[in-house]
Order: C-alpha cells, then sequence, then structure tokens
C-alpha cells in the first residue's frame, strides 16, 4: 500500500535554528488508544530548544514541537472518549506537532472547549499548566507572600504572576525594557525590577525580609541574585535556563543564605495520568473563561519561518506566546 506523505519540521543534528529542516515523511498512522490529528497550531517553547540542542538526549533524527492542536480525523483501537472531528490539544509527553499531522495518546489529548479559539487553546496549554502546578503545588502560594516571577512579560512568566496575584500575593515582576515594564504592570505586578537589582529592591520593599518564593526561568544570570533576594527558609523554583543552565552549586549556601528550599519541576512529572492533565487544563480553561486570566495576544508565524520563531524565542524579542500557523503555513 502506498505511503501517504506529509511536511514536517525534522531535527537530523543537534545545534541551533538552522537545524529545524522542512522535510516530506510517511503521514503517521494512530496505533491502539491514539488519534490521529490534522495539526492546525503549535506552540514554540524553551522545552523544544533544549530537544534541538541535545539537552533531553532525544535520539535524531526527530520531528519536533511538543505543544499543539488540531482536529481528530481518524482513531485507533480502544479509543473511547474522543470522535472524530473534535479539536484536541496536547502538549510535553506528545511529540510531533510541527508537521501536517501527528499521533496523540487519548490519555495526553484535551479536548478543547468550544468557548475557547484556537489560539488561545494552544497558548495556554504547556505555559498555563506550567503556572497551575508552580503556583499551586510546587510552592503553593497564599495571600502573605512575596512572589518574584522572572521574565514576567513571557508566556509561563505572564501567567504566572496572574495566577500569583489572584491566590492574594505581592508579586514582583522582572524584566529588561520599559515597554515589558508598561506590561507587567498592567497585568497586576506590585513591583516591577530589572534583572541587574531586583535582589536588593526586593529586600528594600520588604522592609530587608526578601521574597517568599523566587520562580525563576531564566537561569544562569539571576540564579545567584535570586538565592540572594529570599528571606529566611524562603524557596527558589528553578524552572527554566533561558539565559544557560544554572552554575554548579555548593548546597551548604543553601544554610547560610538561611536554610533555603530549592526545587527543578518539569512539566512532564505533573500530567503523568490522563486524570491529572485534564485536571490542570480543566482550571486553566475556566479561569480563561471567566475573564480571570487574560493570556494577551500571541505572536503568530506560518511553520515555514519556524527558524526565524526560534529565534526571536532565544534571543528574546518577544512578550507572550509564540505560535506556529501548521495548517497551510508550510506553503507561505
Amino acid at each position: 500500500m502506498l505511503e501517504l506523505r506529509m511536511n514536517a519540521v525534522v531535527v537530523s543534528e543537534p545545534g541551533g535554528p538552522d537545524m529545524l529542516q522542512i522535510q516530506e515523511v510517511n503521514r503517521p498512522k494512530p496505533e491502539s488508544h491514539q488519534v490521529l490529528v490534522r495539526v492546525e497550531l503549535a506552540g514554540v517553547n524553551y522545552l523544544d530548544v533544549m530537544q534541538r540542542s541535545g539537552g533531553t538526549g532525544r535520539e535524531v533524527p526527530f520531528i519536533a514541537g511538543v505543544e499543539g492542536m488540531g482536529i481528530v480525523t481518524a482513531r485507533g483501537d480502544g479509543v473511547a472518549d474522543i470522535a472524530v472531528g473534535q479539536r484536541v490539544g496536547w502538549m510535553a509527553g506528545s511529540q510531533g506537532s510541527f508537521a501536517e499531522y501527528t499521533t496523540v495518546d487519548e490519555s495526553k489529548a484535551v479536548v478543547i472547549p468550544d468557548s475557547l479559539s484556537d489560539a488561545t487553546a494552544v497558548s495556554s496549554l504547556m505555559q498555563g499548566i506550567t503556572a497551575q502546578y508552580l503556583v499551586n503545588e510546587t510552592y503553593p502560594v497564599i495571600k502573605s507572600d512575596v512572589a518574584v516571577v522572572h521574565a514576567a512579560a513571557g508566556g509561563v512568566g505572564r501567567l504566572l504572576l496572574q495566577m500569583a496575584k489572584l491566590r492574594g500575593a505581592t508579586v514582583i515582576g522582572t524584566t529588561s525594557t520599559k515597554e515589558k515594564s508598561r506590561f507587567i504592570r498592567e497585568l497586576g505586578a506590585d513591583y516591577v525590577f530589572g534583572y541587574d537589582d531586583f535582589d536588593t529592591r526586593t529586600k528594600e520593599v520588604t522592609d530587608g525580609l526578601g521574597a517568599s518564593v523566587v520562580f525563576d526561568g531564566v537561569g544562569e544570570t539571576t540564579f545567584s541574585r535570586s538565592l540572594a533576594a529570599l528571606r529566611i527558609r524562603g524557596t527558589l523554583v528553578v524552572t527554566g535556563a533561558a539565559s544557560g543552565p544554572v552554575p554548579p552549586l555548593d548546597v551548604n549556601g543553601l544554610n547560610t543564605g538561611g536554610s533555603l528550599y530549592l526545587t527543578r519541576p518539569t512539566v512532564a512529572h505533573h500530567i503523568r495520568t490522563k486524570s491529572e492533565i485534564q485536571r490542570r487544563a480543566g482550571e486553566v480553561f475556566k479561569l480563561l473563561e471567566t475573564g480571570k486570566l487574560h493570556l494577551g495576544d500571541a505572536t503568530e508565524y506560518p511553520i515555514a519561518q519556524v527558524q526565524d520563531a526560534f529565534t526571536a524565542l532565544e534571543d528574546r524579542q518577544t512578550t507572550g506566546k509564540l505560535i506556529l500557523r501548521v495548517a497551510g503555513g508550510f506553503t507561505q
């Protein structure tokens, strides 16, 4: 039987954005408990960067893309809760979103409510679920807390900021430009500081006590200052490494810094079961539907410009979510 073909973005060897190459490959077929999806939009994430650069150990070649949404076109045996024609989204735990078609395990697929647009859905999955578990479970934020959110204008940062505010915290956002500072204040940040002195300024506005928690997705360039910004028994949550991996740490420094806590959670460990991903996505979707959570405008690229999209992400040129238009986007 003749194999159906499709366009896809393939990583054949580790490297920079130029390693994201459009190729023609065989269209996948859904196996047991999988659905075949015609991809409409895909999300651009730092996890994609880590995979492409070899940081996750994924074997090459592989089809890139860990997050997306689209229309179910076929079902494998045993699929019961998802129908052909439904819109579904997926994130970490699935692979191959930068392609015209991909297969998704039924347990990893989230049915998208009719009230949400395609762009809203794909913009809220990876970042929204990440923010949800960070403020509810990694560090359960409460009203008396002071929370520092790094890169607060970014995809995860803007959602972290809003969710921490919804839980009553005083929120300090960090950023690098005046334009982003204005945006962060509009989202509800109580204070906005730059990266060069956020530790000392955090101590100043807290009468020398420091922050209850710092959510640090920047990594190398902010790590030591993030520790210095904490109160006694404060918690540093390392959520990513946009500026590079954090330096080696002498754990004795956590003691001398004030009996500090340090953790490095990852989204894959928080969506291990169908019920877990459904619960987290449901909470995020509800916040969006009720107007309590605002995503802001996403920046969209046709997937033919996938290298440009990742260059913008890695150079930190944008605010908010970057998404790729897959349907019809390979020919632009």
